[in-house]
Formats: structure tokens, C-alpha cells, sequence
């Protein structure tokens, strides 16, 4: 293990204030990063920056606990299947050719900036949620109260629907580090009808739980392969995860004071260059 990334410990701090801000796992920021910028091989990139991202959402699950917001029913039959097409993904990685790997990277960077221009701004998010509540009436299976004493009554549907995504989702966690957290938050709110504050709480349980699956599978291959890949990953995730864990405390703060809609477009844009970049990088 050296110090020479020690200037990727600011970069985290940065990329888990963004993250945490906007909701998005920070390994979709980290593995074109690693990628792009540091020159790692894809698999080796995808995976460190599942093993940093952990860390970064344990503080939003932590505070999503304390706010008692998280559906966990909902969540287990989420899991069911994310977590496992999630190691699938992971043994998939080492295994596919690298510009391969760069093209599915792009295209999936490709679908989160489109996704981020695309989101719904905030009036319609709360129109979504008084139809949510007006649709479920005195008839809801799901009722969770959260600290504050706010009740979220409704009911969940097309649940099949969702586990299917979520397996998607977790597929391409695993192989390219992010899209799980993408799908769920489209499919819990305007498919599955389940109240936006809810929704977000479930989906980043559910994108840590899998990040936890993904990384675990990346970290067991570094551990194996060892040498010169396993020092490299170390040497980066010294400075990373200190990083990520004081970022997300940042993020979190200034969350309420950046203008979403205003953050969703630039990101929007960001993610469709550096797609664009991969792109053209995996074509020459």
C-alpha cells in the first residue's frame, strides 16, 4: 500500500457531498472516475468504487432509521432478488471483455444523466402523493408512522413489477456499480404508488444492502487476484472511505439548501458527458 492517490481523499469528500445531496450512489460517480482518471482496468474501477460507496451509505441508512421511514417488507421482497443478480454482476465483471465493460458502463451512465433530466420536479412529486393517499383511502395494507409522527398510509402495487427491476437494477450494480437506486426510485413512487418520503428511505436501504452484496463479491476477487491490483485498491480506499463518510455528513446538511431541480439537470448533464467519454474511449 502507498500514499500516491492521496489526492483522491478530497474528490471523495466532493463526490459524497454530491451524492448524498442528490440521492445517487456515489460509485456511479467513483467508477468513471477510477476509470477515466486514474487509468484502472474497468473491473478494478467498478469494484473499488462499490467498496467506497458502502461507506458512504451507511450515514443516509442510519439517518433513514432514525426517521423510521424505511418500508422493510417492502425492502425484503426487493432484496430478494437484487442481492443475488447483484453478485452475479460482480462474478460477471472480471469476466467480460474490458471495452465491453466501458460500452455497458457508458450506456448506464448514459441512462442516469437521462433519468436526472427527466425526474419529476417537486409539484409533481407531491401530486403524486396525494393521489397516492387518495387512491389508497381506508383500504391500505402498509401504515408507517415516522418520527415526527407523520402517518404514510398506502398500498403497494404491481410489487412483481418492482422485484423484477430491482433484480435488473441489482445485475447492473454489480457489473457496472450503479442503476439499482435509478429504477427503484422511478418504480416505488409512479408504479409501485408508494409515498415519495418512503420511497427514497426503502430505495437506499435497498441499493446499501445490495452495494454491501456487490462490493463483498469485487473485495473477495481483489483479495484472490492480490499483487499489484489488491495495493492499488488499498491504496485508494485509505483515502477514499474517510473521505466519503465526511462527505455524506456535508451532503447531508446542504441537502435542503440546493435547489433540486437545479442539481438534477446539471448532473443530468454531467453524467451524459462523461458517458459520451466512455463511449468514445471504449470505441478507439
Amino acid at each position: 500500500m502507498s500514499f500516491e492517490y492521496w489526492f483522491v481523499f478530497p474528490v471523495a469528500v466532493l463526490v459524497a457531498t454530491i451524492a448524498m445531496a442528490s440521492g445517487i450512489g456515489g460509485a456511479t460517480f467513483f467508477s468513471p472516475f477510477f476509470l477515466l482518471a486514474l487509468g484502472l482496468a474497468p473491473e478494478v474501477a467498478i469494484g473499488t468504487g462499490l467498496i467506497t460507496e458502502v461507506f458512504g451509505f451507511a450515514s443516509g441508512v442510519t439517518a433513514y432509521l432514525r426517521r423510521r421511514l424505511i418500508d422493510f417488507r417492502l425492502a425484503r421482497s426487493l432484496l430478494l432478488g437484487a442481492v443475488p443478480l447483484a453478485i452475479l454482476g460482480a462474478w460477471l465483471a472480471p469476466r467480460a471483455e474490458p471495452d465491453l465493460l466501458k460500452t455497458i458502463l457508458g450506456m448506464g451512465l448514459l441512462a442516469v444523466g437521462f433519468s436526472f433530466l427527466r425526474a419529476p420536479d417537486r409539484g409533481d412529486v407531491e401530486r403524486l402523493d396525494k393521489a397516492i393517499e387518495e387512491a389508497a383511502g381506508q383500504r391500505w395494507t402498509t401504515c408507517l408512522v415516522d418520527r415526527g409522527g407523520r402517518r404514510f398510509c398506502y398500498t403497494v402495487h404491481e410489487n412483481g413489477v418492482g422485484g423484477f427491476f430491482a433484480a435488473v437494477g441489482g445485475l447492473f450494480e454489480g457489473l457496472i456499480s450503479t442503476g439499482l437506486g435509478e429504477l427503484n426510485g422511478y418504480f416505488l413512487l409512479q408504479r409501485c404508488k408508494v409515498p415519495s418520503p418512503v420511497a427514497v428511505a426503502t430505495s437506499v436501504f435497498v441499493v446499501a444492502i445490495t452495494a454491501v452484496s456487490a462490493a463483498g463479491g469485487h473485495l473477495f476477487r481483489f483479495v484472490r487476484t492480490g499483487g499489484e491490483v489488491l495495493d492499488t485498491v488499498l491504496s485508494i480506499v485509505v483515502f477514499t472511505i474517510p473521505g466519503v463518510i465526511l462527505g455524506a455528513q456535508i451532503g447531508a446538511r446542504i441537502a435542503s439548501r440546493i435547489p433540486q431541480r437545479t442539481l438534477e439537470r446539471g448532473l443530468g448533464i454531467l453524467f451524459g458527458l462523461i458517458a459520451a467519454i466512455t463511449l468514445i474511449e471504449a470505441a478507439l
